[in-house]
């Protein structure tokens, strides 16, 4: 299922979170070989997760971490400005705009739990009133994003082949929802509990009014 979550509720969660961390570093710093720190728990953690960001993560039913992604508002840090302002023509600032960072997948995770967090990141847009993600990806990602049906429009880009680098900007439409509910075999009115289960049924329309 999907899970809502902000760092400093990351103590209600042990097990999830713990798995999460670790999937973090084994496939950020064992597979990808990312210049990321990796703690004496095995736990890859950066100074964004530090800021009270929101996670959105698939558990699995033994209440392990199955994928995950981080959200932070650019209106305040973000990765996308302090790291990789040269693939930017001017820093990305707006209360429209979240930064979307550390996808991962656990080792344990099905072929649909990518589009099932891109689902997830559908409705924190939805919910929030937000009008775009930012995000840094390399190219293995294109494929995955394809493959989801969201992909991203290019904002800067540098390297070249599997060292690309790239920073998007992501929105989040009814077609584009249909699509990735499908891939992630998820139906909307589903992932659309889920929301309002975590964030009451009165957000939405408060953000709506708000927008």
């Amino acid at each position: 299922m999907l899970r809502y979550i902000y760092g400093d509720e990351l103590g209600d969660h042990p097990k999830l979170a713990a798995s999460m961390f670790r999937d973090r570093a084994v496939q950020f710093k064992d597979r990808l070989k990312w210049d990321v720190r990796v703690d004496a728990d095995g736990f890859e953690r950066d100074e964004y997760d530090d800021l009270n960001p929101l996670y959105v993560m698939w558990e699995l039913p033994g209440g392990m971490h199955g994928g995950s992604m981080r959200f932070l508002p650019t209106t305040g840090r973000t990765m996308v400005n302090e790291h990789f302002a040269d693939l930017l023509t001017g820093p990305i600032c707006s209360p429209l705009i979240w930064e979307c960072t550390r996808f991962c997948l656990g080792a344990q995770a099905s072929a649909h739990v990518a589009a099932a967090l891109m689902l997830g990141g559908g409705e924190i847009m939805q919910g929030f009133g937000i009008a775009h993600f930012a995000g840094v990806f390399d190219a293995r990602m294109v494929r995955i994003y394809r493959m989801t049906g969201s992909s991203p429009e290019i904002l800067g880009s540098s390297g070249a082949g599997l060292s690309k680098i790239s920073v998007g900007l992501w929105s989040f439409d009814a077609s584009a929802q249909a699509c990735v509910a499908d891939r992630a075999g998820v139906s909307p009115q589903q992932s659309g509990a889920w929301f309002k289960q975590r964030f009451g049924p009165d957000l939405r329309r408060k953000a709506a009014i708000n927008g």
